[in-house]
């Protein structure tokens, strides 16, 4: 009878133990895009449902552990950029790719709005061979939209090291919400981008703009 009994129990314990154990964490993907001012990108892509985590940073060039000072006075071919967290279970990169189209200017290639120069190019760094199939798919398909009657310059890159910026960087919008805010109005932002893609403007971002 004893027997029986421990029998039991420890047929049990397998049972017990898999209800102890935590779920598995959603599935996490990864996606770089630099679209001009880090502070903004990072801004506008806080607002989508599905979005985990952003960090604004600086990827694609030769120095190494770059900074803030070293990227924005040009020479180390980096550009400044967003690292994207995302669930792809509840927003796909296409809808990402979307998004990140239709919040820059794709069609200047010597930098975005009020900031010239290298560092501030736009670029989709593909961060899976993936990713690069469906983004090369994404400019083409735009392209062949119609939506702007200008050439679309954005280039699509394997994406490379990224490098956090410094601390006061991150989440600067909600750090120094006026300050940002002055900024992104006299720099044009907004404007442009409804200059460029009139009522298709930041097509998959939450909020006015």
């Amino acid at each position: 009878m004893i027997a029986r009994k421990a029998a039991k129990a420890l047929a049990v314990l397998p049972l017990l133990y898999a209800v102890s154990l935590p779920a598995h964490a959603a599935k996490t993907e990864t996606a770089i895009f630099a679209g001009g001012c880090f502070w903004c990108i990072e801004s506008d892509f806080d607002k989508i449902d599905g979005v985990l985590e952003t960090t604004s940073g600086y990827t694609g060039g030769r120095t190494e552990n770059p900074t803030y000072k070293q990227v924005s006075a040009g020479g180390t071919g980096h550009i400044e950029a967003l690292e994207v967290k995302y669930d792809p279970a509840k927003v796909s990169y296409e809808e990402l790719l979307t998004a990140f189209w239709h919040s820059v200017d794709p069609t200047d290639a010597g930098g975005q709005f009020c900031d010239r120069g290298e560092s501030y190019q736009t670029t989709i760094f593909a961060t899976s061979p993936a990713q690069l199939k469906r983004a090369k798919a994404s400019k083409k398909a735009l392209e062949k939209s119609g939506e702007t009657n200008r050439p679309i310059v954005t280039p699509i890159r394997t994406a490379s090291t990224f490098y956090d910026a410094e601390d006061y960087h991150q989440n600067y919008y909600e750090k120094n919400p006026i300050r940002y805010k002055y900024y992104r109005y006299r720099c044009g932002r907004d404007q442009r981008v409804k200059e460029v893609w009139g009522p298709n403007a930041y097509k998959g971002i939450p909020g006015e703009h």
